[in-house]
């Protein structure tokens, strides 16, 4: 493939931005990719870059394009907003239709407040624990990502030689300027480990505000909670008056309508949602318990924010909620059909070529992973998998048009086509029998 379009507007692009790009996730090439690429449109299951490349896309804005690229019944509830105007400083009726939605949908939601961002929505859910409970401490997850705000970017993908013991991790910082001084109101854990998190409990009960966790670990490997460990935690924060949150900014209204917890059938205090809700347009919420959230209220805690329930953003989230609803929930039976074939296809293609391959996760969010072990549970058995023919592998799939997330996760959306689902496997069989050659 020609990248040149791309490569001479990066170098345009390092005079300007800085480091070239406007988030550091978006510096992780793929493959031949010279550059971070640039993209001159999106349609559907289909996008397109500046070079004129187009790829079957599962990588959907990392999550939030859960119709696909330019939606048409949501683009047109947003173009018919248009000319109400976009902020307020106050409130609007679609504000309080979409909450009132989500009472009605999200098990865990009594109350909403909406966000911008993922990042913005989980530091007002660590605030209410706090407020609530009057402690300090959070506990974290090894492996599970947050946001990239100090106070919670944490052991998200820590060295071994930084780690420390695997059943009393050591929370590990992972940037630059981040000060030290945050660790200390974080306890890390690993996950899918009900008596290492019982005993942690114990030792720390009257010091801990908060549990936060990803229901699906979906920032590392798509990896889904051992039987009866959720219910596990949720007893023990429940004896121990923890505020439970789950971090449902990929999970939520991508697995289910319901999100992680209504597919899972656990509910937390609180639950944090992003990217899907939206359909692509920026819009998060924290969402539960009545008497968490009424923090905000009466109880004083501050949450703000001028683009909060903006027009456009509200309007796409109903218009997304409508679609997924649709028939029952059709796209999601799709989503998963579809899904469910290339999780169970791929794996025999890579067979067939004697290359050892298992996939984690759900229809419509799974990942691919190059490992024969059998106990992948957690942050720690996940990285022994064989992370270089993961991007070997996904950087030839790019090269034959498919283009999944750099980290190995396949998205589906409502837009994927069968045919789509054809090209893939068809792709991904050229794309092994190279990595099998070389």
């Amino acid at each position: 493939m020609d990248y040149s379009n791309s490569a001479s507007l990066y170098e345009q692009a390092k005079e300007h931005l800085g480091g070239g790009v406007s988030s550091n996730f978006r510096y992780a090439g793929y493959g031949e990719s010279p550059v971070p690429l640039f993209y001159s449109k999106g349609r559907g299951s289909r996008l397109t870059d500046v070079d004129g490349n187009v790829y079957i896309d599962y990588a959907l804005a990392n999550g939030p394009a859960i119709l696909g690229h330019a939606p048409p019944a949501v683009l047109e509830a947003v173009s018919r907003t248009l000319s109400m105007g976009q902020l307020f400083a106050g409130q609007h009726e679609m504000e309080l239709e979409l909450a009132r939605r989500l009472t009605g949908i999200v098990p865990c939601a009594e109350l909403v407040r909406f966000a911008s961002s993922g990042s913005e929505a989980v530091q007002a859910a660590l605030r209410l624990a706090r407020a609530h409970t009057g402690r300090r401490k959070i506990v974290k997850f090894e492996g599970h990502y947050h946001g990239w705000l100090d106070n919670i970017f944490m052991s998200v993908a820590p060295s071994p030689n930084e780690a420390g013991p695997a059943s009393a991790p050591v929370p590990v910082s992972h940037t630059p300027g981040q000060p030290e001084s945050v660790l200390g109101d974080v306890l890390v854990l690993p996950w899918n480990d009900i008596d290492v998190f019982a005993e942690a409990l114990r030792a720390h009960r009257d010091e801990i505000a908060g549990v936060i966790m990803e229901p699906i670990l979906c920032n590392t490997g798509a990896l889904r909670p051992r039987p009866g460990y959720l219910e596990g935690v949720r007893e023990l924060t429940a004896e121990h008056g923890v505020v439970l949150v789950f971090d449902e900014v990929i999970t939520g209204f991508r697995v289910g309508l319901q999100g992680a917890q209504g597919l899972l059938g656990v509910t937390p205090d609180l639950a944090v949602f992003a990217k899907a809700l939206a359909a692509g347009f920026p819009l998060a919420a924290v969402v539960g318990r009545r008497d968490v959230m009424e923090q905000v209220g009466a109880g004083g805690v501050m949450h703000g924010g001028t683009y909060n329930a903006n027009v456009m953003s509200i309007a796409a989230g109903l218009a997304a909620l409508d679609e997924l609803s649709r028939n029952d929930g059709e796209a999601y039976r799709e989503m998963n059909r579809r899904g469910e074939r290339l999780m169970a296809e791929l794996p025999a293609i890579a067979r067939r070529h004697d290359e050892p391959m298992r996939i984690f996760g759900v229809g419509p969010a799974f990942h691919v992973a190059f490992t024969d072990e059998e106990d992948i549970h957690d942050y720690r058995s996940f990285s022994r998998i064989d992370g270089a023919r993961r991007d070997r592998f996904n950087a030839r799939l790019h090269s034959e048009g498919v283009r999944v997330t750099t980290r190995g996760t396949w998205f589906l959306s409502a837009a994927h086509s069968d045919a789509d689902i054809d090209e893939s496997l068809a792709a991904a069989e050229r794309a092994i029998a190279v990595l099998k050659e070389a």
